[in-house]
């Protein structure tokens, strides 16, 4: 069951529903779910059928991704599903905010997931009028952060999440975690109507740091989870230290957040490659 002394929200990132029920029975409960174009072609029934060679049309992968985060959300009622929009790098805001408003009616607790360019940053900004729920994803550094934070102003705490991925930074030698705690920090100098959603947790010891930290939410893999439960659910103190071993350190950036966002840098190569990733893992499943 749920450690009293746990602050964080606790979401799986995958697009499986089996992995979710096997998740909830083991921990006892699951506070979200985060998917994304390349956890979706990653799904045991759309693996089955890509092997067969029967590939989807684009209306029937969209009705197919429907069908997973309804299941989803039979499992998480209470919860957050975040569903994430087809984009790559020609994808204009119009296009990101019209597909981000048809998901978001698919669901009563939809977040919507835009990358974390000028398009998406445009797109979240209209979500965020036509009173929709975001997610941030992509995010790579701290300037990207803040152009979150500015594009979404005014929204409800609750209805914005920061989305910066860890592994990949670690992946190429800096030192992802500390990303996290330099926008924790940041973020305490606004109204904190941004949640910071640590993604992109490959071990145990970033979901212990991220706890410690106090991030809001922590999404990760159904394996980094299982670890977690079978450890009994430690909740790290002050005592804990993270070891970054020979990572480079990421320092925190002094940034007004009062900003237009446009005024923020929010380019990123990781952002780019990324968004790639996703639109070819989306585009392997259809005809």
């Amino acid at each position: 069951m749920r450690p009293e002394n746990l602050k964080s929200k606790i979401f799986l990132d995958g697009g499986d529903p089996g992995e979710t029920k096997e998740l909830i029975d083991l921990i006892g409960f699951v506070d979200g779910q985060t998917t994304n174009p390349s956890l979706i072609s990653k799904n045991p029934e759309a693996r089955e059928r890509i092997a067969r060679g029967d590939k989807f049309t684009e209306q029937e992968i969209l009705h197919f991704y429907k069908g997973v985060v309804n299941n989803l959300y039979g499992m998480i009622p209470q919860g957050s599903i975040s569903i994430e929009v087809y984009s790559d790098s020609t994808t204009t805001a119009e296009q990101m905010f019209a597909q981000g408003k048809e998901m978001f009616q698919w669901i009563p607790n939809a977040h919507i997931k835009y990358p974390t360019t000028s398009a998406g940053l445009a797109a979240a900004e209209l979500s965020i009028r036509a009173g929709m729920k975001v997610n941030m994803t992509l995010v790579f550094q701290q300037q990207q952060a803040a152009a979150i934070y500015s594009a979404t102003r005014g929204a409800n705490k609750g209805d914005v999440f920061v989305y910066p991925f860890v592994g990949r930074l670690d992946d190429r030698g800096e030192n992802g975690m500390e990303l996290i705690a330099n926008i924790i920090k940041m973020y305490r100098n606004g109204d904190g109507h941004v949640e910071v959603l640590t993604a992109s947790v490959r071990t145990y010891d970033h979901l212990l740091y991220a706890l410690q930290l106090g991030s809001d939410i922590i999404t990760a893999p159904f394996k980094a989870l299982k670890e977690w439960g079978e450890k009994g659910l430690p909740v790290s103190g002050n005592d804990y230290v993270y070891s970054s071993g020979n990572l480079k350190a990421i320092p925190y950036i002094e940034l007004d957040l009062s900003r237009k966002w446009q005024e923020f840098d929010n380019r990123h190569a990781l952002t780019d490659s990324g968004l790639e990733k996703f639109a070819a893992d989306w585009n392997s499943l259809i005809k």
